[in-house]
């Protein structure tokens, strides 16, 4: 479990980076979410969220 537990945070962090990109209008992507920079709080809270649980899957006990 640990290890999906950290998969799922390292997703948490690609995904999160994605909306950043799309929301500050760099990404290469064409979305509702282009030129949005609400999406850019959101995609950077949840990345942090992600790093949080890789953290959190990295350092718990088995």
């Amino acid at each position: 479990m640990k290890t999906v537990s950290t998969l799922l945070g390292v997703l948490m962090i690609c995904m999160g980076g994605i909306w950043v990109l799309q929301g500050l209008n760099i990404a290469f992507l064409d979305s509702f979410m282009a030129n949005d920079p609400q999406w850019a709080v959101y995609g950077a809270i949840l990345a942090l969220f992600g790093v949080g649980q890789v953290y959190w899957s990295a350092t718990r006990p088995r």
